[in-house]
């Protein structure tokens, strides 16, 4: 089982939880998908597009619940990133944790299988 990871802020997670799916955060409705990181992107992905940013939960998602819709393609730097292409089902949904930032200002990441 692929594990894929969201990196969300907890209002919009909040959000989702009520509407019972995840449609996605403000670039993945203009991108057309919502981006996931792998456990080995997901610390670059939080320091490049949420650096200091509070607030923030790490979502965990079973790619193999995702299906056909989920496509691994090249992005930064060449590398294969998993990008869904429909609506997130919460059903999916393996754990989500606090994405705490630290007192070096970098995110404090729990334990992610792969």
């Amino acid at each position: 089982m692929p594990v894929v990871y969201k990196i969300v802020p907890d209002t919009l997670w909040q959000q989702a939880r009520q509407a019972g799916v995840f449609n996605g955060a403000a670039i993945d409705l203009t991108d057309g998908f919502i981006h996931f990181s792998t456990a080995k992107q997901a610390r670059e992905t939080a320091a490049r597009y949420f650096a200091g940013q509070a607030g923030l939960l790490l979502v965990a998602v079973d790619g193999d619940a995702l299906g056909e819709q989920l496509v691994f393609e090249p992005s930064r730097g060449g590398d294969l990133f998993p990008h869904l292409y429909a609506p997130l089902p919460l059903s999916a949904v393996i754990w989500e944790k606090p994405l705490p930032v630290g007192t070096d200002g970098a995110h404090v990441f729990p334990e992610m299988p792969e």
